[in-house]
């Protein structure tokens, strides 16, 4: 990315001017305006120097820009490699924090044709690989979110919907009592007005013999007067025994409606402590991701160990077709890729074959006359064999 502000150069700034740079010396990490550059090209120390354009620098990333050759301890340039700690040294770095370490090299053989060696692109594809990985794990959590809201969606409906029957069977319940209390309540009144409707009627009788009483004594002849005295007792009679019955028979017993709560319905105010559970469940994660390799710094700077730091193991077995069983096996090569090469050869003919990260045979890869002792990996599509 091209920087907003000017570059100014360095060696004049440092003399109080500013001019604009136009290049950048990778070997003393300044900037150079034309004049000192011409200048930087004449001496004899720096005209071997590498140097970019100012532009090409800000196309460099962020982090590369603030790589700097020289030691950030000592001021010296690197010129050794630490194959221990893995990092560059200059040498005033050997006798401070590497004194013991054994294995320095020079730092140039080191960086002899980074960019063309076969790391590079085994890192591009790490690269690629896990910008897939983290792309196929953002898109499978983007959707697991998804399915979050669609489960939570779902769930509330159901919620919902245990409510609305809860409630539907709730309200039917309690439109059946109601009905009930309706109907009893009813009852109960409609005997009681039954009942009422014949004891004013007695009451009433007995009233009318009463405010005739008076007039009977005051009016009436003996003869009446005894016939009207027999009926009064009569009456008064069968309404004291009609009163007898009443008290005895239980219809003057007081009646009261009562409301007994079903128990299984008050059980949920006590017992239903929750309207459910929430859970997570946990699924192990079942998405495909490409694996990424180990130790990848030893593809940068391979390290040859000892002989006894060699620890050979079986690795694969590889399935051969029936008829190729007689094989002369004298090289085999792990790709980058996982898969195996493999280099068969007699005095005549030779072949590769190339076999699948599971050892199954694929398919042969080419076929040539000569007898080969070797083969070595060189880059994506290309392998070398040696020829007798």
């Amino acid at each position: 990315m091209a920087s907003l502000e000017r570059d100014c150069c360095t060696l004049c700034n440092d003399d109080g001017t500013s001019t604009e740079a136009v290049t950048w010396c990778i070997e003393c990490e300044v900037f150079l305006c034309t004049d000192c550059e011409k200048h930087h090209k004449k001496s004899r120390i720096s005209k071997v120097h590498n140097t970019m354009s100012t532009k090409d620098y800000h196309n460099l990333p962020k982090f590369m820009q603030e790589i700097s050759s020289q030691c950030r301890d000592h001021k010296k340039k690197y010129e050794l490699y630490c194959s221990f700690h893995a990092c560059p040294c200059c040498v005033m770095c050997i006798t401070d924090k590497h004194k013991k370490c054994q294995e320095m090299k020079p730092l140039s053989d080191i960086l002899k044709q980074v960019k063309s060696s076969a790391s590079v692109q085994l890192f591009e594809k790490d690269l690629k690989n896990v910008k897939e990985n983290l792309e196929e794990i953002i898109k499978h959590l983007n959707s697991r979110i998804n399915t979050s809201n669609i489960q939570k969606t779902k769930a509330a409906e159901q919620i919902r919907s245990i409510r609305k029957s809860i409630d539907d069977f709730l309200n039917k319940l309690e439109q059946e009592i109601l009905d009930d209390l309706e109907s009893k309540q009813s009852q109960l009144k409609s005997k009681m007005n039954t009942l009422l409707q014949q004891l004013k009627t007695q009451a009433n009788q007995i009233n009318q013999l009463q405010s005739e009483f008076s007039k009977m004594t005051q009016y009436a002849t003996e003869l009446q007067m005894y016939v009207g005295l027999r009926e009064i007792e009569k009456t008064t009679s069968e309404a004291a025994q009609y009163l007898e019955d009443l008290k005895s028979g239980g219809p003057l017993d007081e009646v009261n409606l009562e409301l007994t709560i079903s128990t299984e319905l008050q059980s949920i105010l006590k017992d239903v402590k929750s309207f459910g559970d929430i859970n997570i469940n946990t699924r192990p994660f079942t998405l495909q991701v490409k694996a990424g390799r180990k130790d990848q710094a030893q593809y940068l700077v391979p390290t040859i160990p000892t002989i006894e730091q060699i620890k050979p193991s079986l690795l694969r077995h590889l399935t051969i077709p029936q008829d190729m069983k007689s094989l002369d096996i004298q090289a085999c090569r792990i790709l980058p890729d996982g898969k195996y090469l493999i280099l068969d050869s007699n005095w005549d003919k030779s072949k590769l074959l190339l076999f699948s990260n599971d050892g199954l045979f694929m398919r042969k890869v080419v076929e040539f006359t000569g007898h080969s002792l070797d083969t070595c990996f060189v880059r994506t599509n290309t392998v070398a064999v040696t020829l007798h």
